[in-house]
């Protein structure tokens, strides 16, 4: 049987790590939730929220290196493919079609939706649905995101981009190679976060790694800067980690907490949550937005890797949240410009309406995720490790 085609089973997981994804992946809900009501990034609730895209790049780094660095002697590169699409297309699928079901539900807020032709409409769900990005001529929303239909795509096209790179260069460097191509790196998320401007790609200091969802060279370079240092980062923990393990200290992480899953989800609830600092886009905010990427996530993913669960509730819970993460994340967004649309169309209505749509918003977004996870993701991503990867 070929190298792509043996089928390797899945090595136990990290629970604490799980839970962590789906607490964060709830705060992105929340974050788009109250973004409809901002003012502007400095303003907002949730805040920070956007930096969950930067913990999950930590996160998926060393994922990646720990479930497939030590097989690539039973795997070809196109079997790793195979197996990260299995793992991650379903739902990128499922994410886009429910985005173009719902797409002309929000010509209030998008007026550009009303006016888009066929013939686009279709190429636009074509390129969707297999993850190429749109350029501004095929901008059918009106702001700019690589998929009109489902924006956080964006990020994925980043996560397959951050694979390729793992599979052709990456997983052939030694530690120390890594740890110099991520500590150079993080110039790139400070020239961001500091408005150093070094390549002169902003108008104006930036001070935030907000961005990256557009083919523009400023929001390019915001996409790689947001991806490369965090997935670096995660991948030389997975390197370092198993070194260092003993009878004592399994699972080679320097920190171990009791309670981790709690802890450290209460430290990215307050992470994401945290106000603007300084009141608008500076320097101060910026050091905060670069202390959480190069140093703070990569702490959480330690302890995360180190601690255990030791009670069933804690278990029970990190599985629940690691299952519905990567769903709710990457089909909540239609639900998202709806609530725009219908704050648009209501600017007035009372504040328990809004209250009360935000809500629904958050109970179908987390329905819509199980479901789909349940009825598609789980049969469909079965069927395709029996008829795919085992051929």
């Amino acid at each position: 049987m070929a190298k792509e085609n043996v089928y390797l089973a899945s090595k136990p997981r990290y629970e604490i790590l799980d839970g962590l994804r789906g607490v964060a992946a709830l705060m992105v809900v929340l974050f788009h939730i109250f973004e409809t009501y901002s003012k502007g990034p400095a303003y907002q609730i949730i805040n920070h929220g956007y930096l969950a895209v930067d913990f999950f790049f930590v996160l998926s780094g060393f994922v990646v290196g720990y479930a497939y660095d030590d097989r690539w002697d039973k795997m070809t590169t196109w079997g790793f493919f195979k197996r990260r699409l299995t793992r991650l297309h379903p739902m990128v699928i499922a994410g886009t079609l429910v985005g173009a079901a719902l797409f002309f539900y929000s010509g209030n807020a998008f007026p550009l939706t009303q006016q888009i032709e066929p013939w686009k409409f279709l190429l636009c769900l074509v390129m969707g649905l297999l993850i190429i990005p749109c350029g501004n001529g095929l901008d059918i929303r009106g702001w700019g995101e690589l998929n009109s239909f489902n924006g956080p795509v964006w990020t994925l096209t980043l996560e397959y981009i951050g694979n390729i790179l793992y599979a052709l260069v990456l997983r052939r460097l030694p530690k120390i190679a890594l740890a110099v191509l991520c500590a150079f790196c993080a110039f790139f998320t400070l020239d961001v976060t500091l408005g150093w401007n070094v390549f002169g790609l902003f108008e104006a200091p930036h001070y935030t790694v907000i961005g990256g969802w557009s083919l523009m060279p400023d929001q390019i370079y915001i996409a790689f800067t947001r991806l490369l240092y965090p997935f670096l980062c995660g991948l030389l923990i997975s390197r370092i980690l198993p070194g260092r393990r003993s009878a004592d200290n399994p699972s080679g992480s320097p920190i171990h907490l009791r309670g981790g899953f709690w802890w450290c989800g209460l430290a990215i609830v307050v992470l994401l949550a945290m106000p603007n600092i300084g009141g608008k886009m500076g320097v101060a905010d910026g050091l905060f937005q670069a202390a959480c990427i190069l140093v703070l996530f990569p702490l959480i993913v330690l302890a995360g890797a180190g601690s255990k669960t030791t009670d069933p509730r804690s278990t029970a819970v990190c599985k629940w949240l690691g299952e519905i993460s990567y769903p709710i994340y990457i089909t909540h967004y239609p639900l998202i410009y709806m609530q725009m649309d219908w704050v648009a169309q209501h600017p007035d209505a009372p504040m328990w309406q809004h209250v009360a749509v935000g809500a629904g918003v958050v109970f179908m977004a987390i329905i819509l995720a199980w479901g789909l996870l349940k009825a598609y993701d789980l049969p469909v991503r079965k069927w395709l490790t029996e008829n795919w990867l085992k051929r």
